[in-house]
Formats: C-alpha cells, structure tokens, sequence
C-alpha cells in the first residue's frame, strides 16, 4: 500500500465518543495520511486532496481502533502450556522463575516477535510488555510495526537488581519515544512482595529523573495481601501510596482484592488498572471489582498478561471474560456492559499507557485501525454492532491491520514479518528452555 496514504470505505466505524458511550456510524469513509487519521465521514465530504488515496473496500466491514493490551510479557510465548493448572506462587517459584534462568536475547526476541504476530491477529495494535532483554524485545517490535510500551521487569529479591535498574534506565535512553513514539518506556517494580521499599525508592529517583511512567504488579491473589499485611502493615494499594510510586503515572496489573479505600485511592491517584480477567481465573487469583472501581472513577483497562497464564493473546475473549466475570459475580445481567467493555479495550487502554491520540477512530488521531470482516455466519445480523465486536466477533474476523498509518497485515497475512519463522523458532526455543530447566532441576 503506498505510503502517501489509504482510504477505507467502510459498512460501519464503531468508536468511543466524548460522552463515556460508544458512536456507531453507517456509510463513511476514513482517510489516512501518514501517521494519522485525516477525515471520517460520507465519501461525498471527502476532501477533493484524498479522493485519489489508495482505496480499502471494507463495505461489508466494521472499522475499529485497535485494541489496546495493557499488560502483557509477551517473550512468555515460549512458555505457553509449559506451566499449567498452578496457582500463582507455585507457578512462579516451581516453573516460571526456573526455567526464566536460562532465556538468552535471542530466545526474547523470536518470543516477542510471535506474541505480536499472535496480537496483531486479535487486533491488538499496541501493548504495555515487561519482561527481561527488552533490547531485545524492542527490536522484535520495531520489526514487527506494533505500538508497545516497555519495560524491564525489576524483581530485587534476586542477585542483580542494581544491574537491572541500569539496564531499565538504559532501555529508556535508547528507545523512549522511539519512531515518534511508536515505542515508549516505562520503569517497572515487579511487585511488593519482589522489591523492597529501599530499592523501589532508588527506581522512583530514576523515574522521576527520566520523566519514565512506572509499570508494575499490584494486589493480584490473597497471599500478597497476607505477607504485605504482615510486613508491612498496609495493603498493596496504600503502600504504592506510601512508598511514591503515584508521583508518577502508575500502571498497575491486576488490581483484583481491594478495599473500598483502595478504589478511592486508584481514584485520587490517578492509578491506572489494568483488568485481566483470564490469567486472575486460570491462575485462581479472584475477579476484579471492575464495577466498582469504574464507579468511582477509576481508570480501568484491559491486559491478556503473558501467554502463559492466559495460554493465548486474544482480546476478544478478555472482552467478553470482563463483561461476563462482572454480570455472574454481581448478579446483574446489565453490569459492565458491551460499549463499556469497548472503550476499556481502546480508549482507556489508550490513556493507561499515556497515549492522548491513540483509541478512536477521528480525524487528529493516529492511524491504529482494524476492518473486522462482518460477512460471517456468527456476526449476523447486526442488531447491535457494538454488541458484535465485543460479544461475537472472533479473531479469524481480523482482516486488516494498521498501526502508524502503515499496514501489518492485510488480508489476513502479515506483511511487516516473516510470521512462519517467527512461530518456528517459538516452538524451537520454547521446548529448549524447558529442557534446560529440567536439566538443571535434577542435577
């Protein structure tokens, strides 16, 4: 497709609005130059400049902002299925952190290049990733097109935290604002129960002189609660307070057991929650209060987590996971419903990982769009089209992907990337780890 831009005629654009809805629009056509979105509306109001774009024939198609992953360590493709039906500590402390011990550069990069093939086919068109060698990891999305934020995971409870800081710090200074900001990066204290107060002080010193936003774990299961309570006499919530982490803007995964005060400080604070429905049920770690929390104003989004406490990326199964969790728990068919759930997936997941124009499709923003192909049997008929994306639609509707006004994949084919190589080294690697683990366990 050139690079001077594209337009997409398309059935119907679903957005969010200004007004916390959701804005379904029959007809239009969006046109795109360079990185941004430059007109969304009738064909007959298309500017005379843009009639001669590269045309994308999506009537029978509905147009989205791509969807926004909010957390996820996408490399942890390699484990998938590796380390299954374990809760959380167990998971970590027997199999994850062990067989993690032996991952290379090399390994992060084929495992990161996969999980943004996996994304891009749910319509993901930007993630927040920590993870270890995001060099290596921000090489993988570079090649790939995707928007990412990332981060180094700091885990100070073993040998070379201080290393790693430096490495975190690095990272930030070679890749921060990469591409016009295609790739930003964050700091990221992996949780409480793995950083001290001291060290999580000396990641706040470098975040408030890097102006770097923090990405972190935050009251995900019971046995955090317990040891925080124990330690240090406050919940997860009170103690980012405590310690500093909201002077600057906070990321923080999970958010599953809070208290009331909890959710007015994620309010006051301005701590932005990422909401992951299928890894907090695989791993037994709860159902977050997402209703509450968006009552009182907090900002939630939505985030797959890695690949293998999710065992796969895809978002429209998070969407309906949220919704669902909500009504079952609550009782209350009409809790969080479809154009809700919309607009965690994009616009809220925008604002999360501090993306102003990034998660509607209007003119001023960037170009990050997906054309969900609606001809198939389970899209019809399309009462409610919002209802559709969120409750019906299916990955293998995914039909074109841009990101950055340029396409990844069109046609169902990705074009930024060999994603049979990528897949093939994924498996070869991923099978390897294990075996080294294995090794080093029974030596």
């Amino acid at each position: 497709m050139s690079t001077a831009g594209f337009r997409i005629d398309a059935g119907w654009v679903v957005t969010p609005d200004d007004d916390g809805g959701v804005q379904v629009l029959t007809g239009v056509t969006v046109a795109v130059r360079g990185t941004r979105i430059e007109y969304v509306g009738p064909e007959a109001g298309l500017p005379e400049p843009l009639r001669s774009l590269e045309r994308v024939d999506a009537r029978d198609g509905i147009v989205i902002p791509g969807f926004v992953n909010t957390h996820n360590h996408a490399a942890m493709t390699l484990l998938r299925s590796y380390a299954d039906d374990l809760p959380l500590m167990r998971w970590l402390q027997e199999k994850i952190w062990p067989a993690e011990a032996h991952l290379t550069g090399e390994d992060v990069y084929w495992g990161t290049l996969a999980a943004c093939a996996e994304q891009i086919r749910s319509g993901i068109t930007a993630f927040a990733d920590m993870y270890f060698f995001m060099d290596d990891a921000a090489r993988a999305v570079d090649a790939s097109g995707m928007r990412a934020q990332l981060s180094r995971g700091l885990v100070a409870v073993t040998p070379g935290a201080d290393r790693a800081l430096r490495e975190g710090v690095e990272l930030f200074e070679r890749w921060h604002g990469h591409d016009d900001d295609r790739i930003t990066v964050a700091l990221a204290p992996h949780a409480p129960y793995t950083c001290p107060d001291d060290f999580v002080r000396e990641v706040l010193a470098e975040a408030r002189r890097l102006e770097a936003p923090i990405h972190t774990h935050l009251a995900e299961t019971l046995d955090e609660i317990r040891q925080l309570e124990e330690q240090r006499g406050l919940t997860p919530i009170q103690w980012a307070v405590q310690v500093g982490l909201v002077e600057r803007p906070v990321l923080a995964a999970h958010c599953v057991h809070l208290t009331a005060e909890d959710i007015g400080l994620l309010a006051e604070h301005r701590i932005a929650a990422s909401h992951n429905p299928i890894s907090n049920q695989k791993l037994a770690s709860g159902v977050a209060p997402v209703v509450q929390m968006r009552q009182r104003g907090a900002l939630v989004a939505l985030g797959t987590d890695g690949a293998c406490s999710t065992n796969h990326l895809n978002f429209f199964e998070e969407m309906r996971s949220a919704a669902w969790l909500q009504k079952v728990t609550r009782m209350d068919a009409s809790a969080l419903p479809a154009p809700e759930v919309f607009r965690m997936a994009t616009v809220d997941g925008a604002r999360a990982l501090g993306y102003p124009d990034v998660g509607r499709v209007r003119e001023g923003y960037r170009a990050d769009l997906v054309v969900l192909d609606a001809s198939a049997v389970h899209m019809a008929p399309r009462h409610d089209v919002v209802s559709l994306v969120v409750y019906s639609a299916q990955t293998a509707d995914v039909r074109d992907v841009w990101i950055h006004g340029r396409p990844v994949l069109r046609d169902r084919q990705i074009v930024t990337f060999d994603e049979r190589r990528a897949v093939e080294e994924c498996r070869r690697r991923g099978l390897r780890l294990a075996e080294r683990a294995a090794a080093a366990a029974g030596s």
